[in-house]
């Protein structure tokens, strides 16, 4: 499945938008216009609905509901999150599930739902709380979804399933590197790749031969340097290692600390595509990567998520990133600061960004002028 469709009211940086999403969605706009933020909400979905999670925790883990609501919100106090779920390839919405969440104005002000809604198709199946008597008797109930729940969730498990197996990633190269200079608490779904090699570790041995097979033969042509990529153990601790024809010849095997941050990048990056067929999160994936490397990046995303049915939304600031005219311009959203809250849309929907790409322009060099900060030639002036 895929979530082909969202609308948010009060969301962090974003006071109502509505959009259509697609298979591989690129995320753009200029610094703090919320591409994190808009990413965020798909974390915040898997958090209620994972093992362990909950309404209650993942709106604690984000400093509660005063740090989600938009500050252009005013006096409308709720925050709405509403998805529609389709088939991959497909346009016939299967689940829509919906979310309201406000604050109590006295007491401990506690977050509780407001609403929480779930339709199979065009059937509207849960309706919170106006069908549920219960929800009206204890209020307590209102403290938590029925997504979390698996007593609650059976008629749309399907949903709190695929939700749950979303993937977050902005990889942090020397986290990989040096896991044991990091000292504190790991967090939760390893998002900046602290824990990467003892998940290569934990990987049944064929299927990670496999996938490290097919890394190795896209590195040969991006870092054609770097020969022989395997996954070796030394003392019980695990390690990436390959040979660098560049290198002496006794030079020997090389470990994950001696190859560059874009290897290792690239290497997470790869690994993830092919792990799992949830939903997979990208923050800015073209960092520290040769620009020769960040173009071919759209093709090689779409051959394996075409292999495995997977949804990808990745923000980006890079033209390069956008330099393949294979990317159509529903595939990107073009995100706009204003007072009023963020603005977000299909490039399509543009019409100077659909004339450019006729006059023969790539989607990066037609979008992202339009998400440069203004007067960036007085930067220098102030210095």
């Amino acid at each position: 499945m895929i979530i082909s469709h969202i609308t948010l009211k009060n969301w962090k940086n974003f006071r109502k938008i509505e959009v259509d999403l697609k298979e591989r969605t690129f995320v753009v706009g200029p610094n703090a216009s919320g591409k994190s933020n808009f990413l965020d909400v798909f974390r915040f979905l898997r958090d209620i609905a994972k093992p362990g999670g909950g309404l209650q925790k993942a709106i604690s883990d984000r400093g509660g509901v005063s740090k989600l609501r938009c500050l252009a919100a005013r006096k409308d106090p709720e925050i709405v999150i509403s998805i529609s779920l389709s088939e991959y390839g497909a346009e016939e919405v299967l689940w829509k599930y919906e979310i309201g969440i406000k604050q109590e104005q006295t007491g401990h002000h506690l977050p509780y739902l407001s609403r929480e809604k779930v339709w199979q198709g065009e059937k509207l199946i849960i309706d919170r709380p106006n069908d549920n008597k219960e929800d009206k008797t204890d209020k307590e109930r209102l403290s938590q979804t029925f997504l979390e729940q698996i007593n609650a969730n059976k008629d749309f498990r399907d949903v709190a399933k695929y939700l749950e197996k979303a993937l977050y990633l902005h990889i942090i190269p020397q986290l990989l590197k040096y896991p044991a200079a990091f000292a504190g608490a790991d967090l939760p779904d390893d998002p900046f790749g602290k824990g990467f090699l003892d998940k290569l570790a934990k990987t049944q041995k064929n299927t990670r031969e496999a996938w490290l097979k097919r890394i190795d033969a896209a590195l040969r042509i991006a870092v054609p340097q770097l020969k022989e990529l395997h996954y070796a153990e030394e003392n019980g601790k695990p390690h990436l290692e390959a040979f660098y024809a560049h290198w002496r010849p006794d030079a020997g095997k090389q470990k994950e600390e001696q190859f560059s941050d874009g290897t290792l990048r690239m290497i997470a990056l790869l690994w993830a595509l092919q792990e799992g067929d949830g939903l997979l999160l990208l923050e800015e994936p073209e960092l520290s990567l040769n620009a020769a490397i960040i173009s071919k990046l759209p093709a090689i995303i779409y051959k394996i998520q075409k292999q495995k049915k997977r949804q990808v939304i990745m923000t980006s600031h890079s033209a390069d990133l956008l330099r393949d005219k294979g990317i159509s311009l529903h595939e990107v959203l073009v995100l706009t600061p204003d007072k009023e809250g963020t603005k977000v849309e299909a490039a399509f929907s543009i019409k100077e960004v659909r004339a450019m790409m006729d006059g023969g322009m790539t989607p990066g060099e037609a979008i992202l002028p339009r998400t440069a900060p203004r007067n960036m030639d007085q930067l220098l002036l102030g210095i």
